[in-house]
C-alpha cells in the first residue's frame, strides 16, 4: 500500500535519534526514524517492550525532544524548542488520550473537557459551548455535572477524547487507550475512533494489540528503536 500524497505531511521525522545515557552506556531507544504523517491518516504504532514505542510518543507528542534529526509538526521544525515553547505546540497542535485517562478527580465532566481550553485563553462561554457540545458527541450529554469516580472506566474514556479534541488538534495521540477498559467498552471507544477519522482526524494509537492494529490503515512496526515496517513503503 504505497502512498504518494498531494499532501504536506501534517507530521515529518528527519534522521531522528534518542540516546539515553546510563552510567558508562549509551542507549539507543530510537534510531534514523524517518517518518511522514499526513492529515487523515489513521496509524498504529506497535513494536514489542523496549521497542521504542513510549519513546516515539514522547517525541511525537513533544514531551521530549529528539537527541538527533529534526521534527517538523504542521510544517514548523519543534525539534529545538524550549520546554515552554514545546508546552504551547502540545497545547495548540496536540491532543492526548492515556490509559489511565489522566482526569481531575475534582472536577465534573464538562470542566474536565473545558480544562485545556482554559490554558488557551477561550472564554468561559466560548468553552462551555465546546465542551458540551463534545460531551455530547462522545455519548456523555446527560452526565455532564457528574465526577470521574461517578462513571465507569469506558465513560471516563469518553471524557478523556472529548477532552483532547477540545482545542481540535491536528493529532491525536491515544496511548494504549483501551488498555484499562473491557473489551465492550474497548470496542467502543475504537469505534469513536474510527468516526473520528472519518470526520478526517489525523489520529496515532500506540499499542501492543495486534487486533487493534488490523483496524487501522496504516500499521508502523518499531523494532530495537528502529522502524521495521510501514504500511505505507509497501508495494500495492
Amino acid at each position: 500500500m504505497s502512498r504518494r500524497p498531494d499532501t504536506d505531511p501534517v507530521i515529518e521525522l528527519r534522521g531522528v535519534e534518542k540516546h539515553y545515557t546510563m552510567g558508562e552506556f549509551t542507549v539507543k531507544a530510537l534510531q534514523k526514524v524517518n517518518l511522514k504523517i499526513y492529515p487523515g491518516d489513521y496509524i498504529s504504532i506497535l513494536g514489542p517492550s523496549g521497542g521504542g514505542k513510549s519513546t516515539m510518543l514522547n517525541i511525537l507528542g513533544c514531551l521530549d525532544q529528539p537527541t538527533i534529526g529534526e521534527y517538523f509538526l504542521s510544517g514548523s521544525d519543534v525539534s529545538q524548542l524550549s520546554d515552554n515553547d514545546l508546552s504551547k505546540v502540545r497545547g495548540k497542535e496536540l491532543g492526548f488520550i492515556f490509559q489511565s485517562y489522566n482526569l481531575i478527580q475534582q472536577l465534573t465532566v464538562v470542566e474536565n473537557i473545558e480544562v485545556p481550553l482554559y490554558y488557551q485563553g477561550v472564554s468561559e462561554k466560548e468553552s462551555r459551548e465546546i465542551a458540551v457540545e463534545l460531551a455530547t458527541k462522545v455519548g456523555l450529554g446527560t452526565r455532564l455535572d457528574h465526577r470521574p469516580n461517578e462513571l465507569s472506566g469506558g465513560q471516563q474514556q469518553r471524557v478523556a477524547i472529548a477532552r483532547a479534541l477540545s482545542c481540535d488538534p491536528a493529532v491525536i495521540l491515544a496511548d494504549e487507550a483501551t488498555g484499562n477498559l473491557d473489551s465492550k467498552s474497548g470496542s467502543d471507544i475504537l469505534r469513536i475512533f474510527d468516526e473520528l477519522n472519518a470526520e478526517g482526524k489525523t489520529l496515532i494509537m500506540i499499542t501492543h494489540d495486534e487486533a487493534m492494529a488490523e483496524r487501522t490503515p496504516r500499521v508502523i512496526r518499531l523494532k530495537d528503536g528502529e522502524v521495521a515496517f510501514d504500511t505505507y513503503d509497501q508495494p500495492d
